[in-house]
Formats: C-alpha cells, sequence, structure tokens
C-alpha cells in the first residue's frame, strides 16, 4: 500500500477524522481492577467534546443503551475505515477510557459478510458492559450490524462476548448500505489482519 501506515489511510479514510485523545498506558496493577461504571450524563459530555456538532443524536443513543444494557464500565473514543462488497473488513484505533482502572491504547479490526456494499469513515465511541477487567477488552466480538446512509451517518449496534457487550456509536462520512454479519477483535497492537 504504497509505504502508507494504518493509521495513515484511516485518517485519509474518514476525512481527517482524528480523536487526538491518547493518554499513555496504565500501570499493570490497574488492569487487574474491576472498572467502575460511568454515568450517562458523564458519557454524553464526553461524546459532545469528541464528536462535535454531529452529535445531535447522542443523548438519544446513550439513553437506550443504558437503558438495555445498564451504565457501562469503560467506553474507547476512536476513528475507523470499513469497506465492504459482500464481503468486508474494519480497522480501527482509539483509546479506552475507566474510572478507576487506567487508560490505554487500543486497535481493532475485524472481518465481515453479507449484503453489505460501500465504504465509510467513522469517529467511534463505544460503550462497554460488563467488563471484568481492563485486559478482558482483548477479545473477539460478535454481531450483527446494518448501515443505510448516503454521504454520513449515525447509528449503534451490539457485540458481545460472554458477558461483555461492546456497543460502538458511529458517526462519519461514505456510502453504506445493507446487513452484515461479523466481529471485532481488540488487540493493543495495530495489526493488518482482520481476523
Amino acid at each position: 500500500m504504497s509505504g502508507l501506515s494504518r493509521r495513515q489511510i484511516i485518517q485519509g479514510i474518514g476525512g481527517g477524522l482524528t480523536a487526538g485523545l491518547f493518554l499513555p498506558a496504565a500501570g499493570a496493577l490497574a488492569y487487574q481492577e474491576r472498572p467502575q461504571k460511568f454515568a450517562p450524563e458523564q458519557l454524553v459530555d464526553s461524546g459532545h467534546r469528541f464528536f462535535g456538532t454531529v452529535s445531535r443524536g447522542l443523548a438519544q443513543v446513550v439513553e437506550e443503551a443504558t437503558r438495555r444494557w445498564g451504565q457501562p464500565n469503560a467506553y474507547i473514543l476512536g476513528q475507523e475505515a470499513s469497506g465492504a462488497f459482500v464481503a468486508g473488513a474494519r480497522y480501527g484505533e482509539g483509546s479506552m477510557y475507566t474510572r478507576n482502572a487506567g487508560d490505554q491504547r487500543i486497535f481493532w479490526q475485524g472481518p465481515s459478510i453479507g449484503f453489505d456494499a460501500g465504504a465509510d469513515g467513522d469517529r467511534t465511541m463505544m460503550l462497554v458492559y460488563n467488563l471484568p477487567a481492563v485486559n478482558a477488552i482483548y477479545r473477539r466480538y460478535g454481531g450483527l450490524d446494518g448501515s443505510a446512509y448516503l454521504v454520513g451517518g449515525f447509528g449503534f449496534t451490539a457485540l458481545t462476548a460472554d458477558d461483555v457487550v461492546v456497543v460502538p456509536i458511529r458517526s462519519g462520512i461514505g456510502a453504506r448500505l445493507g446487513v452484515n454479519l461479523g466481529y471485532l477483535k481488540f488487540t493493543n497492537k495495530s495489526t493488518w489482519n482482520p481476523f
């Protein structure tokens, strides 16, 4: 790919949607501690700062997510890019925040398959529920996703693994139409391998 890094490609596809909110990783002891929960107001405030002017529906999305799953004990802010024509892939990077167990850099990637076509670049806020420890995020979370927008969009879905639920809330640009089945794999290092 002509020597471009994964970060440069994601930023280019996302139209320069850069969070710039990367904080240093916490100490090893903090990774063993169960993260405390965030109140919906804290999530909405953080989301408004992150998404900016496109966050009109954020409060309603966070309210619906907390109604369904309660209060999250971690959240992720980052950017991602994805594309599909029947089969697809999604790549992202950002930072995961907890109240008491530290903050850390995080990457995600994953394949998808379905009736899906298009490409998009998004700013993403992921609410994480029932996370037993910070290191427990590093696994695959599967689910069903649907998209229908031209130029821009805003929506959310839910991915699960055991009792942990990850709810990506995306706002971005692109053109996408379809429904797909896939998963996201969270890692502490960048990789091009979506599996």
